[in-house]
């Protein structure tokens, strides 16, 4: 139970505001996934008709910036080439019907009831 806890904790702090809706980031997802961030946008390259821009963009390089200064804990990496891609809540659903392990599945459970508890 305190892992869960624990795991709804880490997760809330992972879910940021952006185009005034809640997303994720993918190095956040992934992390959680316990894979590579280039295997979650990989998915989303192999499917795009999955993930419309309502599930899943790229942020622009002011909303990046915007984000990097009002949150000290984003894990954002100032070295990498590509802007992050964002996860909205249906976005973290629709990665859980390609990612089909059994982390992935318990975490997007995670996810799903960390977004609506905010």
């Amino acid at each position: 139970m305190n892992e869960i806890m624990t795991k709804e904790i880490s997760i809330e702090e992972m879910i940021y505001e952006v185009r005034g809706v809640q997303v994720m980031l993918d190095s956040d997802i992934a992390k959680l996934y316990q894979v590579e961030a280039k295997r979650i946008n990989e998915a989303v390259k192999n499917n795009p008709d999955k993930f419309p821009e309502r599930f899943s963009f790229v942020l622009l390089d002011d909303e990046l910036k915007s984000l990097r200064s009002k949150f000290s804990t984003a894990n954002i990496s100032n070295m990498s080439r590509y802007n992050p891609r964002v996860f909205t809540e249906q976005g973290v659903y629709m990665l859980a019907t390609i990612l089909k392990s059994k982390v992935a599945t318990e975490v997007s459970i995670a996810i799903m009831d960390t977004f609506v508890k905010i």
